[in-house]
Formats: structure tokens, sequence, C-alpha cells
């Protein structure tokens, strides 16, 4: 089976899933990247992918940019994420077994679909070719729900994700050396709106009031640092709070395996959110918010993990204090979270599901995955999430 994979570039959180599926197929899987990595990405700390094995880079030149139409056209397989239609055009013409991939694409709310150019571009993209040999990998709980409403991908869509590495590890010996007198939580993420930095403050600030003993360590950078920290100060925990700047992302999984709480507070626009990956491999007791892509995928409440509703101050402390008065809950959660990420959304197990299912496809047999990467995604409703 010849399977490539399109996108912009090849990134961290896409190669370990690519490095599994060359394991398999070697010469026969190849990412191609449609354009270079922007220097922006490189100064936030992405690492630079291109010259893997696997990747062709089809911006360099004529003859990379042919090949790159050459595998569209005749792979067995091809999976197609932010790329230009042009590679997958006499493609879908020919009816060849396609796989999209995308997150959430209503991420601002359903008022979208009353905006023409919103709606012609579902129903050009998605809509139109609902009855052939076309199919969607789920990025984000949410996007079962945005596609329905176009009636696009009929019985043909599935759940997916980003599938970060996994390391092996003992979790007993790692959940028992988290701190247990002064217990730390963790927030990383880039100071902006969506990501709500001030939840995580305001949640300091009421356990603080509430007498509990803790750390709140806040990793990134972005333009609400400044306010984040003028609201430290109004509210008088400097001793509680600490901010870091950006940092590389081993240091970052090392401030996971000693945090005992992981907060997630983004919003609806974050489409998946692979830091939670990083976060329950490394043992976390999660607190996450129900409108985050990735959380009803990877999250079942009070078994490998807390979710609150979204932006809410009141829901995040009441989960947030069941963790602080529950420590046999609190390293469940951290074990089975990392349980979760190991046996099931594993880059591994990803890649094995996919070609099963690829497999499947290519000669018309029924297939039912259970759960996990490439099962069925259905619509999301957060009421039935907690």
């Amino acid at each position: 089976m010849k399977v490539t994979m399109f996108s912009n570039f090849l990134n961290h959180h896409q190669s370990p899933f690519c490095d599994e599926m060359y394991k398999q197929l070697k010469e026969n899987f190849t990412f191609v990247s449609t354009i270079q990595i922007p220097d922006s990405f490189i100064q936030m700390g992405y690492p630079d992918c291109s010259n893997y094995v696997y990747n062709l880079n089809a911006y360099l030149d004529d003859s990379h940019y042919q090949k790159a139409l050459e595998l569209g056209l005749d792979s067995d397989i091809v999976i197609t994420g932010s790329a230009p239609e042009e590679f997958i055009e006499e493609r879908i013409r020919l009816n060849k077994h396609t796989f999209r991939y995308s997150e959430r694409l209503l991420k601002k709310g359903d008022w979208q679909l009353f905006l023409p150019r919103v709606l012609y571009g579902l129903l050009k993209i998605h809509a139109r070719y609902r009855f052939k040999n076309i199919y969607m990998l789920c990025s984000s709980a949410y996007l079962a729900n945005d596609l329905t409403k176009v009636f696009a991908y009929p019985k043909k869509m599935f759940k997916w994700g980003y599938f970060t590495s996994v390391k092996e590890m003992d979790i007993q010996l790692l959940i028992s050396q988290k701190p247990v007198e002064r217990l730390n939580i963790l927030w990383t993420a880039r100071f902006i709106k969506l990501k709500h930095p001030e939840l995580a403050i305001q949640l300091a600030y009421e356990l603080k009031k509430k007498g509990y003993n803790f750390n709140l360590q806040m990793i990134g950078t972005g333009e609400l640092v400044d306010s984040t920290r003028k609201l430290i100060e109004e509210l008088d925990l400097q001793n509680y709070v600490t901010i870091a700047g950006n940092m590389p992302n081993s240091e970052v999984c090392q401030y996971m395996k000693n945090a005992n709480v992981f907060l997630f507070t983004s919003d609806r626009h974050e489409g998946w959110g692979a830091v939670l990956n990083e976060a329950m491999s490394n043992g976390c007791a999660v607190v996450a918010s129900d409108a985050i892509g990735a959380v009803p995928f990877l999250i079942e409440h009070q078994k490998n993990g807390m979710i609150y509703k979204s932006e809410s101050l009141k829901s995040i402390l009441q989960q947030t204090e069941k963790l602080f008065l529950n420590k046999s809950l609190r390293e469940e959660l951290g074990t089975n979270a990392y349980k979760t990420l190991k046996n099931v959304w594993s880059p591994e197990n990803a890649a094995k599901n996919f070609l099963r299912l690829a497999n499947s496809k290519l000669h018309g047999e029924k297939l039912m995955i259970d759960r996990g990467p490439c099962s069925v995604a259905s619509i999301t409703r957060t009421s039935s999430l907690y």
C-alpha cells in the first residue's frame, strides 16, 4: 500500500505518527510539505523537520512539485490537511480513496453558516463530494457537529487528532514522586485571549482564599503576559504564582512530570490542543475546558481527567477542589491519563488503526474500530461529558 500525506509543513505534532507510518510502509510512505516552515514557528520553538527521510519538499523546485502531483494521483491512499486542492483534484475526479483531516471549522460559532463565503466553502470542499470515496479524520471532537450541518461525509467521519510521543516509564513511580504538601499546578500556553490565562489566576485567588497550599507555574509568552502579571499583583498572588517564558519542550515535559494538576483553560477556538496529550502522557491530573477539541476524545470525566464548563470560574474551581481534597483520585487520574495516551492515543496505535481502516476501504470491507483513533466520530454534546 502506498500512502501519501499532504500538509503545509511537517511539524513535531505530526512527525510521531509519520515515523510510525514509515516504519510500517518504508518508501511507500511520503509526507509532502507544500511550504517551508515559517521563521515565526522556528522562533516559537518548532523544530525544522524538512530533512526527514520521508518528507518531500514540494516547494523547492518544479521536479519536487511534479513528484508531489504524481503522488497525489498514484498513491493508493492520500491523507490531506492544510494543502492546496490541486494535489488531489484529479484524484477526486477518479474517485480514489482520500482522507481529509481537519480541526473544527466553525470555531467562532454556528452563525458563521450565515456568511455566504463560509457556507460556499463548506459546500464546495466538503459537501459536494459526500458520495465519493472521501472520508474525514476529525482532529476535533466538534468537527462532526460542524460538518453534519452541511450534510457532509455521511457515516464517513472518524476520530483523529495529533499524536505526540509517549515515553515508556514507571508511571506508579512517577506518581509517587509528585509533591504532597504543597501541590504544583501547571499552565502552559501562549498568553493570548483564547487561552484564558486570567482564568488560571482567578482560580489561584479562589484557592488561596480557601487556604490551599499550592504553587501555580505558568509557562509561555504572549500579548497578555503584562496584564497577567498585573492581575497577580492586584490579587496579591506573588507567593503562589510564577511566570516563566518560553522553554524547550523537554523542559516543559519535566515540569509536567513534577505537576500534580495541569490546567487547560482554552475556549472553543482551540482546535485540538496537543499540550493535553503531553500533560496526560506525563501523569498529570488534568482539569480541562469542555470546549477544547481534544477533550471529549481523550478525557473520560473523573476516570482519567476532570472536565469543566468552558470559561466558568465556578466550574473549574469545583473540579480542581476535588483533586486538592482527594489524593487517591488525583493519583488515579494521573495514572489512567498516562495509560490512555500509551495504550490508545499513541502514534503507534494511530498508525495501526489507520492502516486497518485504509485497507478496509480499498477492499470494500466493513471495519469497526471500538475506541481511539479511527473509531467513528459522531456529534459531541458537552452536557454529556461530565
